[in-house]
C-alpha cells in the first residue's frame, strides 16, 4: 500500500509540475508545495494563510512568490481569487462555478453549488459584455448557529 501511496504522489508531483511549466513558471520546490497545499484545499485560504503554513518547511519561501503564484494561476483559469472576505483575498483551487458562503461569526468560507444554467443573468447588458459573475453569500454556518454565536 506505502508504494501505492507513493506513487500517486509521484504522478501528483509530476503533474503539478506540468502545469507550473505550461504556465512559464518554473517548478521550485516552492512553487510545487504551493500547489500541493491549495490541490483539493476547501478551507480557501489567502496567500498569507498559506506562506504561514509553508513557511516552517520552506524558510527560504517568500510572500511574493505566494502573491505571484496564485495570482499566475488564478489569471490562467488554474483557481478562483476570492473577494469575499473584506479583510484579504483567498483561493479556490475549484476553478468551476460554484457560489461561496462566508461565516460573518467564525470567517470560514464554503463551497455552494448552485444550479448557474438556471440563473438569469444577460450576456449583453447595453454595450457592456459580462464574461463571468460570481455569487457570494454572507450570513451564520451551522456550526456557529449550533454554538449559538450571534
Amino acid at each position: 500500500m506505502a508504494a501505492d501511496t507513493k506513487n500517486v504522489s509521484e504522478k501528483k508531483r509530476m503533474a503539478i509540475s506540468e502545469k507550473l511549466n505550461r504556465l512559464g513558471l518554473k517548478a521550485t520546490p516552492q512553487r510545487l508545495a504551493i500547489l500541493e497545499l491549495l490541490d483539493g484545499n476547501t478551507s480557501h485560504p489567502s496567500a498569507e494563510e498559506i506562506y504561514q503554513r509553508l513557511k516552517p518547511v520552506y524558510p527560504s519561501l517568500s510572500l511574493a512568490t505566494v502573491y505571484g503564484t496564485v495570482e499566475t494561476l488564478a489569471k490562467a483559469g488554474e483557481l478562483q481569487e476570492l473577494n469575499i472576505d473584506p479583510v484579504r483575498k483567498r483561493f479556490d483551487p475549484n476553478p468551476q462555478p460554484h457560489g461561496h458562503f462566508l461565516c460573518q461569526d467564525c470567517g470560514k468560507v464554503y463551497d455552494i453549488e448552485l444550479d448557474f444554467p438556471k440563473l438569469d443573468v444577460p450576456q449583453e447588458l447595453g454595450e457592456f459584455l459580462a464574461e463571468s459573475y460570481s455569487v457570494n453569500l454572507y450570513g451564520i454556518c451551522p456550526g456557529c448557529r449550533k454554538k449559538g454565536r450571534k
